[in-house]
């Protein structure tokens, strides 16, 4: 990692980044040459040239960007520690099959952010090729600034398309984000400075949280789990999902397979094991009840813009793409089956909602 990603860039002409913008900011990044060469303008939003004849596209809300329904998620192989040689083929395929959206975070791959790693090894040279999504977990100002400074040169970029909020569950959080020297005070500065393009926030918690943020700022997008367990506890589909619809959010589901813990072809770790997996995490003592198939159709039929999925294997990556391009919409009765068919898994596959939050 010892080649600055921002070198060919900083060829085609820059600008100060940080003007009076404070000078807790100033004093933070004066030492880092990553923000201070911050582009003067966006550029185009990007283009894989493969996504029109390779998978059906949806609006991800306003944003005018047409995203395949299928994206892919920087978890499974993506945050695993030293495993270039599984994840970067993972992402390069992935761009290869027209998928045009990457999702990754400050804190996937632990405090050496393997995941951001993997995807700036591909978008050192595939940049203009996908919709780059990541996240600070950060609740302040200035710790926000550090992560994004670190996203740019991990990422080997200059500009991400879309910074959010990562994993809002709490009214507290929200507080804290929406407080002076909270972290909305970067993501908005980063916006003015062309540094971010769009701004979002993700949650898999509950519901409350994420509704207040969409009430305090016109976010242009919201990453939410959202599989067919979601009706049975704390559900995201009953106010949530509406709302964010109203508002033509860009609408990103996640946790489509609940960490596998909603398939049928899961096989559940000993209990022993479980219990030390996650402290606090529902043990699934069964397999789950439903296929990847209708997993991922039962998402894809809610109004979502895309799906994002973390894979282990290039063929588990291809099989996916290929669910995508096959996609046909369930019928409301076909859903209800799905949700009634998940019942007895349903809190094993939203163990994401049970965890202590505080």
């Amino acid at each position: 990692m010892s080649e600055n990603p921002l070198n060919a860039a900083r060829n085609q002409g820059r600008r100060e980044f940080l003007k009076a913008g404070g000078a807790v900011a100033a004093a933070l990044l004066a030492p880092s040459a990553v923000l201070a060469d911050a582009p003067k303008t966006m550029p185009a939003l990007p283009s894989n040239p493969k996504t029109p004849m390779a998978l059906p596209t949806r609006n991800l809300g306003k944003t005018g960007y047409k995203v395949g329904i299928f994206s892919l998620g920087g978890q499974g192989s993506l945050e695993k520690p030293n495993n270039f040689d599984v994840a970067v083929p993972i992402l390069e395929r992935a761009l290869d099959l027209g998928v045009n959206y990457i999702d990754t975070s400050s804190i996937y791959g632990g405090p050496e952010r393997w995941s951001e790693q993997y995807v700036g090894k591909v978008m050192a040279h595939r940049r203009n090729e996908a919709f780059v999504a990541t996240k600070t977990i950060q609740r302040s100002r200035e710790g926000s600034l550090r992560m994004i400074e670190k996203s740019l040169e991990l990422l080997k970029t200059d500009h991400v398309d879309l910074w959010q909020l990562h994993d809002i569950g709490t009214m507290a959080n929200v507080d804290a984000i929406f407080a002076k020297g909270g972290a909305m005070e970067a993501l908005l500065e980063m916006q003015e400075q062309k540094v971010v393009r769009f701004l979002g926030i993700t949650g898999h918690y509950r519901p409350d949280a994420l509704i207040e943020c969409i009430k305090r700022h016109p976010f242009d997008t919201i990453l939410m789990a959202i599989n067919a367990a979601d009706p049975h506890h704390y559900s995201f589909s009953e106010t949530l999902l509406p709302l964010a619809v109203e508002k033509q959010m860009g609408i990103i589901g996640m946790k489509v397979p609940g960490r596998g813990r909603i398939l049928s072809t899961w096989t559940p770790p000993p209990i022993e094991d479980q219990k030390h997996m996650w402290e606090g995490m529902v043990l699934a003592p069964t397999p789950g009840t439903i296929t990847m198939r209708e997993a991922m159709y039962y998402a894809l039929s809610r109004p979502v813009s895309t799906v994002i999925i973390g894979c282990d294997t290039v063929p588990q990556l291809e099989e996916n793409v290929h669910l995508a391009r096959e996609f046909t919409p369930l019928s409301d009765s076909q859903l209800a089956e799905l949700v009634k068919r998940v019942e007895p898994v349903s809190k094993q596959s939203l163990f994401f909602r049970f965890y202590d939050h505080s």
